[in-house]
């Protein structure tokens, strides 16, 4: 590995732990398609399973034996190494789950490529907590759909937090951004999928119900914590499904609602 001790925090390449946020990541001009950051040893091991490139590594030295075989593709990766105190002043928290590693970003798929072998499909529309967003991820993967399709105002799956809180699996997801509803709408039509919005209505079927007799290809669309879906989504949806709730409850969160419903469709 090439190996760079750490003995000045200005060191070209510290820049994309230390003074880089999340937003600045996505937005580096070299290369094209921005960074984020893989935390952990499991999550860099699930980023480079996928084909996805590390610009570099920032570690503790107990931490190089797990990486080494990681890397042993990429010979000239710079592997940042330092003690634990350097590192927090570095980055601003303590590193306690190993070693970070900025990522190059990959190319996101056509949405129609992604479609054209997918039976089941999760849209997130306008989900603003990264926390919520790792967390559906992490439903898809453990409840076997096949791809996860984000809005325009949509957090960042590739944001730190939510590829933490998904345990990597966003790294394992097939995902990608969708244009607007009008365009959206008629994309996932083509591929021929019914549009499900989770949500609360007068005219709702029950989860269950819809489950029993769910068509071949179903587009399971979520909203926002707040304020749910949009009218633009709830007018491009075929069916509307809600989870019946009980003791005056109205609905779950976001990541749980995406779990119960998961399960009820891919079981």
């Amino acid at each position: 590995m090439r190996i760079e001790r750490i003995t000045d925090l200005t060191t070209d390449g510290l820049a994309d732990y230390s003074r880089l946020t999340d937003v600045a990541l996505r937005r580096v001009s070299e290369p094209e398609g921005g960074l984020y950051i893989a935390e952990s040893s499991k999550v860099i091991t699930r980023a480079l399973a996928a084909g996805h490139r590390p610009r570099s590594v920032l570690l503790q030295e107990q931490w190089l034996a797990d990486i080494e075989p990681l890397l042993a593709g990429y010979p000239d990766v710079p592997v940042f190494v330092g003690a634990s105190g350097v590192l927090e002043e570095l980055t601003g928290y303590h590193l306690h789950r190993g070693a970070l590693a900025a990522m190059h970003r990959p190319v996101l798929p056509d949405p129609a490529d992604l479609l054209r072998d997918a039976r089941r499909v999760v849209v997130l529309e306008d989900i603003v907590d990264h926390t919520n967003v790792g967390a559906i991820f992490r439903s898809v993967a453990g409840l076997g759909a096949d791809a996860v399709l984000v809005s325009p105002r949509c957090a960042d799956p590739l944001y730190r937090r939510s590829v933490r809180v998904s345990m990597g699996t966003v790294l394992q997801v097939p995902w990608t951004r969708i244009p607007e509803w009008d365009e959206a709408a008629p994309i996932l039509h083509d591929a021929g999928f019914e549009i499900a919005a989770l949500a609360l209505a007068d005219d709702a079927v029950e989860l269950g119900a819809y489950a029993s007799d769910a068509p071949e290809r179903v587009a399971l669309v979520l909203g926002s914590e707040g304020d749910g879906l949009s009218r633009r989504a709830l007018a491009a949806a075929d069916t509307v499904v809600t989870i019946p709730m009980l003791h005056g409850v109205d609905s779950l969160n976001v990541a749980s609602a995406s779990a119960v419903a998961l399960w009820a469709l891919t079981r």
